[in-house]
């Protein structure tokens, strides 16, 4: 009996794994805007799983003086991901104040290390939410048509490709740092 019970559990346990690995489009988008968005979103929550639980000292930690921190980075791919919606939903790049708020987290290097650092991580994950927020209801009013424009040298949906392989990058990024947190 406890053996068909443990192989049950096995089951279920997979079944449920198994379900994390779809990616399905949500009903609100279309077919190829909503699969980018459920890969923008699963990458976003891994993420997040990295580094939620990170204290202030963890938060800004720099493993050398070349290194960008853990909130330094979730920083800089909320400004990756405005840029882009500027780029793509309006065709243009960030205005004056835009760039005020923006171009530290974007660019990072020694103005980023100097100015990104004092906030504790749940300011940098509230602005990467703000931010992903306003993608996925701006991409509500898009299609897949509109999804493979050309905008400038790029099509939408490489564009949304790039920000989507921009987070894998840098989640490799964390996992690295935080392997390396002082102990």
């Amino acid at each position: 009996m406890k053996s068909k019970i443990c192989i049950l559990a096995l089951a279920l346990i997979s079944l449920t794994l198994n379900a994390q690995y779809d990616i399905k489009p949500s009903k609100d988008y279309t077919n190829d805007i909503g699969n980018m968005v459920s890969m923008l979103d699963d990458l976003k929550s891994r993420v997040e799983r990295l580094v939620v639980n990170l204290n202030q000292e963890q938060t800004d930690y720099l493993i050398d003086d070349d290194a960008n921190s853990a909130g330094a980075i979730i920083y800089h791919l909320a400004a990756t991901e405005a840029y882009y919606q500027l780029y793509t939903f309006e065709n243009r790049e960030f205005n004056e104040e835009e760039e005020k708020k923006w171009m530290t987290a974007l660019s990072l290097g020694d103005k980023g290390r100097e100015e990104l650092k004092g906030k504790p991580i749940k300011y940098y994950l509230d602005i990467y939410d703000e931010v992903r927020s306003k993608t996925k209801e701006l991409l509500k009013e898009k299609d897949d048509a509109w999804f493979s424009n050309k905008n400038g040298q790029m099509n939408n949906h490489w564009a949304w490709f790039h920000v989507m392989e921009h987070q894998a990058n840098h989640m490799g990024q964390l996992a690295y740092l935080l392997k390396r947190l002082p102990k």
